[in-house]
């Protein structure tokens, strides 16, 4: 029977030791491996789409492609840069692939409690769909750099690996969405 966590201390594992097990066929280590990325990888999909169900097959896509070729990955600590850039290609070929746009499709489980109070969570679920319509403005790119930095707090560097272009472009992009969404967004200040 494998483990998942250290013997000595039962901390979990970190993620290049729970990689390297994987790549010798571990699938209790690569279970993990998805518990543990799912989520953000998810999350990053959802709000680039649009679409909770494009983003569920994005990220099994995701993972399934990650399990099979484990073995082509040079570096077991690059694995979550790994995961971030293949699932924003998979999305902006998803949206590349569909020009129309979709219906937004928002997260409410990420919304606050509306038994608190109630008026305040109606206006911050108006803000959230509001958010969620100006990133469906940006290009893609733009849209897959903010995220990657604003929500899952990227740096510019890794950003740039996972689009494929400078750090300086990045920065160029981010700006660029942070002045469209921050025009959308005026009238909530």
């Amino acid at each position: 029977m494998t483990t998942t966590t250290s013997a000595e201390s039962g901390t979990p594992l970190d993620d290049a030791t729970l990689v390297s097990r994987a790549r010798e066929g571990d699938v209790r280590a690569y279970e993990q491996l998805v518990l543990r990325y799912q989520g953000p990888m998810f999350r990053l999909a959802s709000r680039m789409l649009a679409n909770r169900g494009d983003a569920e097959d994005v990220v099994q896509e995701v993972f399934l492609t990650a399990w099979r070729r484990l073995a082509q990955l040079t570096e077991n600590a690059a694995f979550v840069g790994w995961l971030y850039r293949t699932t924003t290609n998979r999305c902006l070929n998803v949206i590349r692939a569909r020009r129309p746009q979709v219906d937004v499709d928002l997260d409410l489980a990420e919304s606050p409690r509306s038994d608190a109070q109630p008026e305040m969570a109606v206006e911050v679920n108006v803000q959230l769909a509001a958010l969620n319509e100006a990133l469906q403005e940006l290009t893609p790119e733009q849209r897959a750099c903010w995220l990657l930095r604003e929500v899952h707090g990227r740096s510019y560097e890794e950003i740039g690996e996972v689009v494929g272009t400078s750090s300086t472009a990045v920065r160029g992009r981010i700006a660029r969405a942070r002045a469209q969404l921050a025009e959308v967004m005026r009238p909530w200040r």
